[in-house]
């Protein structure tokens, strides 16, 4: 399946083409077969805009919306040592400046509209570009602030879930992340499938086989209908053989 795709600020002020990427976007999230580790969040954070964009701009004042749509021009900004001809948006040098870039938005954007849809989500990309710069423990704060922040049915909440242990993952702490993807299984279930299979793969790295040949094993009778179906198997296959 193609990604979602990339609009222009032009775009952005068409309901319309909004509504059409946000299907693609949620499409694409729920259909992709393999984790990134490092750059999961990130696409997380991304999509997460895509998909709610559209409603921030019809529910928020016009300054609301015009620095969210600032921050997702940023988030979507180039990295070139060199101009780029023909393009509009942002270019810069290397991918941390790219990141300290969006978090400045992203704290503008909280510091201003505080409580408010557009500040809920600038936490969560927040969060995305700390993980990107390796700043585990921001991360993990930007995350638990979205958590906080939002209802339990709240359809994004699974991005903040995972950016948790993701984070903890990269801190090394395998049992934590293991935890963190339980969670998200419990409080996202529509990705449950994906946060088993991540956290199969977690206690398979900390020694933890039967464990994770366990959650393998149940896999295609919890989720039947996934398509992650495969890549579980064959993990579990792996498993088996040792």
């Amino acid at each position: 399946m193609s990604k979602p795709t990339v609009m222009d600020r032009k775009d952005l002020k068409q309901p319309d083409k909004f509504q059409e990427a946000a299907v693609q976007a949620a499409s694409w999230m729920a259909s992709r077969k393999k984790h990134v580790v490092l750059a999961g969040a990130v696409a997380v954070g991304v999509l997460a805009i895509v998909v709610v964009f559209a409603a921030v701009q019809a529910q928020r004042a016009e300054t609301a919306g015009s620095a969210l749509g600032s921050l997702l021009g940023a988030a979507g900004g180039d990295i070139s040592s060199v101009p780029l001809p023909g393009m509009t948006g942002p270019v810069y040098p290397n991918e941390e400046a790219k990141q300290r870039a969006v978090i400045s938005k992203a704290d503008e954007l909280l510091a201003g509209y505080g409580q408010t849809r557009a500040a809920e989500l600038a936490a969560l990309v927040k969060g995305d570009a700390h993980y990107q710069l390796r700043e585990w423990d921001q991360a993990g704060q930007a995350y638990d602030r979205y958590l906080k922040e939002t209802p339990k049915e709240d359809p994004l909440r699974f991005g903040a879930l995972e950016g948790l242990a993701l984070v903890a993952e990269a801190k090394g702490d395998l049992g934590g992340a293991a935890q963190g993807y339980e969670r998200m299984a419990s409080e996202a279930p529509r990705f449950a499938d994906r946060a088993d299979l991540e956290r199969a793969r977690v206690l398979e790295a900390a020694g933890k086989t039967a464990e994770a040949r366990a959650i393998l094993a149940a896999f295609s009778d919890r989720h039947k209908e996934s398509l992650l179906a495969p890549q579980a198997a064959q993990q579990l296959g792996r498993l088996g053989a040792r």
